[in-house]
């Protein structure tokens, strides 16, 4: 039977899943499993492989099985993951590609990083998160504000996590007034190697009361590492319903990795002439696989929202007015939605489920 023959599903996952024949690699990796707190499915023919391959959480496939598991041509999934014990042959290497493994890994030396992966298994969200990037058309729109208040408004409904990718930009810390809260910030995650857990991530980070935040140090780095902003995006997926990123406007190869991986865009531009000017630009560097909509910001005697969304090519989300004290209310350390009747707090519910409906459609 081919492997291909099932279909994948993102939904109803179960256990993980040992692809293997090899005794003592099934030992040590039930040994890793409990460990971590979660039980493996042994499975030692590509038979029961093909019944299992679309709803494993992972799928741990033998070096003694790798070859056989990629003539069976099976289909491309997440989580797929080559393991061995002891030293593994360039022919393993091989056949992960061939099967679409995301890493090749020798146990023992590689124990602590199958723990952290089976930890996520066993704690992580039956369907990966929702990444939602928020994107200003020109500097002063509104874009972190909004952003953390859509993430707010997140947090309510589902483990939410606000990402700052923006080095020159306010800092959404700041905008929640929880720069002095205790955690992690970039400085610490620039420095980590290796897979990041979802369960360790949840737990550094500081929190605004159900939002978590990664935001910068007060000495901010001169640009983030592609690596780690692949491995907090990874480790976000796996552990937060709903990740939002506050994007620069510009950016180096590191904010493109992430403006890729975003479900969801929002761009967010007020009513004048010299904004939506500037806001085309920025548009037209944004990837055009990535479904992306409009927020507006401003009143009467500018350009009418209708009017910006084409002249932009971007549909509108949502047109808002500015809202009174709203400034007043960030230096106070209140954060954006200190008004839950505010025109900001209604904008974020109203795109909110739109937002999380697209792209799980998508």
């Amino acid at each position: 039977m081919e492997i291909a023959d099932t279909p994948l599903t993102s939904t109803g996952q179960t256990a993980p899943v040992l692809l293997s024949t090899d005794e003592l690699l099934v030992a040590e990796v039930r040994r890793l499993a409990a460990a971590a707190g979660v039980s493996v499915t042994v499975v030692a023919d590509l038979a029961a492989a093909a019944r299992t391959w679309a709803t494993a959480s992972v799928l741990l496939v033998g070096v003694d099985l790798a070859s056989a598991c990629a003539a069976g041509r099976p289909a491309r999934r997440e989580q797929v993951h080559v393991v061995g014990h002891g030293s593994i042959g360039n022919d393993a290497f091989r056949h992960a590609v061939h099967i679409g493994a995301e890493s090749v890994t020798e146990l023992p030396s590689s124990q602590e990083w199958l723990v952290e992966l089976l930890t996520d298994a066993a704690d992580g969200l039956s369907t990966p998160g929702v990444v939602i990037g928020v994107v200003g058309g020109a500097g002063g729109v509104g874009a972190t504000v909004f952003a953390t208040a859509l993430a707010r408004c997140a947090a309510a409904v589902t483990p939410t996590l606000l990402v700052d990718l923006d080095l020159l930009g306010a800092g959404v810390d700041r905008v929640l007034g929880v720069e002095s809260s205790s955690g992690i910030r970039w400085d610490a995650m620039m420095a980590a190697t290796g897979r990041l857990s979802a369960r360790s991530l949840r737990e550094a980070l500081p929190r605004a009361d159900d939002l978590s935040v990664l935001a910068f140090p007060t000495r901010r780095p001169e640009t983030l590492p592609g690596f780690a902003v692949r491995e907090i995006l990874s480790a976000a997926r796996r552990g937060f319903g709903c990740v939002v990123l506050d994007l620069p406007r510009s950016g180096d190869a590191a904010i493109e990795q992430a403006l890729a991986r975003c479900d969801r865009l929002v761009l967010v531009s007020t009513l004048t002439l010299p904004a939506v000017t500037a806001a085309s630009r920025v548009a037209a560097r944004l990837p055009q696989t990535v479904p992306t909509g409009l927020v507006t910001r401003g009143g009467a005697g500018n350009l009418a929202p209708s009017e910006v969304s084409r002249l932009l090519g971007v549909p509108l989300l949502h047109a808002m007015t500015d809202q009174r004290g709203l400034d007043e209310a960030i230096n106070l350390g209140a954060g954006p939605l200190r008004s839950r009747r505010g025109t900001l707090a209604r904008a974020a519910r109203r795109c909110l489920p739109v937002l999380l409906e697209d792209a799980a459609a998508a």
